[in-house]
């Protein structure tokens, strides 16, 4: 969802921008466009550390039919705290831009741009606050929206994977289950490789900024600002396609939507049997990502393994 906000509301702010030279709705998208994409930062950094603790829970926990599901509550609390979070640590965004206008060298017209100055109308106290994160916001991106994901994340899988070759739990939880949690650690990996790969240029061209910039053109930096954004919009975009063809619960439920939705869910043999199928395979699946397996397992597992 939020990865929708940032590309229906961010991008055609940007491109809007590029093409007119013209900031659509001035000062206000100056402010709410960065505070919005650090806010995505934090969003999938705080969700990826979050799925990690819950696949090393689905690891290390006893016998999979003895552990109840998780509530619904349960999991709208864990994601109300990643989304607070993240637009908390978000907010001096709000305060660290402005806009400015110039006067274009080659057309001689007027062009508007945000720059990263924190206004000084601002109390003394939170203008020193705000100067104090700009400062440091090279390396507090580097380490919270770079390092913090890609580490944790693969310290979760390295130790879940030590924990199952020595317990060998995959062996009684028969081979459907230990197929859905493959598929689960799978999508977490490759999630976090996106993340990784879209987040490079980004730290990279921060850092090169931070110590390079008075030899840098103003054009050259929009430039790199511009090609870090289109990479977190490339992001935005990669993450619910891979989603949506790596989980197969969430990917069979979104066409059995779509399906529905298109045919007017009206009622025939067909759809019937396909909605039977896709119930009993969701009842088969656990938990798309919080992996709490039912109390009493469905009725298909007496067909499978003993286990």
């Amino acid at each position: 969802f939020w990865d929708f906000l940032i590309l229906f509301f961010c991008l055609p702010v940007v491109i809007f921008n590029e093409i007119t030279k013209k900031r659509l709705l001035g000062d206000v998208s100056c402010r709410i466009v960065p505070f919005m994409e650090v806010s995505s930062l934090g969003v999938t950094t705080f969700s990826l550390c979050a799925l990690g603790i819950d696949r090393f829970h689905a690891a290390t926990s006893p016998q999979a039919s003895t552990r109840p599901i998780e509530q619904c509550q349960s999991i709208i609390a864990k994601l109300a705290v990643i989304w607070v979070g993240s637009m908390t640590l978000s907010v001096p965004e709000i305060l660290l831009w402005q806009l400015a206008q110039d006067t274009s060298p080659v057309s001689g017209g007027v062009t508007e741009f945000c720059t990263m100055k924190p206004s000084s109308n601002l109390p003394e106290s939170i203008y020193s606050l705000v100067l104090t994160y700009q400062n440091a916001r090279m390396w507090w991106y580097f380490g919270c929206y770079f390092c913090l994901p890609v580490l944790f994340t693969v310290s979760c899988q390295l130790v879940t994977r030590r924990i199952r070759g020595t317990d060998k739990k995959s062996e009684c939880r028969g081979a459907k289950h230990g197929q859905c949690e493959s598929h689960l650690n799978c999508t977490i990996i490759a999630l976090t490789v996106i993340y990784g790969l879209c987040a490079t240029p980004e730290n990279v061209c921060n850092i090169v900024v931070a110590y390079m910039s008075p030899d840098m053109s103003k054009q050259t930096l929009d430039l790199l600002n511009l090609i870090n954004q289109f990479f977190l919009f490339f992001k935005c975009s990669v993450t619910p396609v891979l989603l949506l063809c790596l989980c197969r619960p969430l990917g069979q439920a979104f066409m059995d939507c779509c399906c529905c939705c298109c045919e007017g869910c009206g009622p025939d043999t067909t759809s019937s049997e396909g909605s039977a199928d896709s119930k009993l395979k969701t009842e088969m699946s656990s938990s798309i990502f919080f992996d709490k397996p039912r109390e009493t397992p469905p009725p298909l597992l007496a067909l499978g393994t003993p286990c």
